[in-house]
């Protein structure tokens, strides 16, 4: 079963755009709440994410994975595949 993944981000936020690209190449589907300018938003997002405010902050299976250059890390180390897969420990 595909995992469940979330991403908050700005619609012309370059590492939005890099990190939602690594989840399209990989054929994920994925939820995406674009927050622009809305401080509300951000808060809950800020929240769910520890306190990180900034973007984009990613979700899979309501376990926070970072941003952008988290994501990446997690691709390099083989460790992406399995959490979309929904197989990670």
């Amino acid at each position: 079963m595909a995992a469940k993944v979330e991403i908050y981000t700005w619609s012309s936020c370059p590492f939005c755009i890099r990190a939602k690209a690594l989840l399209g190449k990989k054929g994920v589907e994925f939820t995406e709440y674009v927050i622009d300018g809305d401080e509300e938003a951000r808060a809950l997002m800020a929240k769910r994410a520890n306190g990180r405010r900034s973007l984009p902050q990613i979700f899979i299976d309501n376990r926070h994975v970072g941003g952008c250059d988290d994501l990446y890390a997690l691709e390099s180390q083989g460790q992406l595949d399995p959490l979309l897969q929904g197989n990670a420990a």
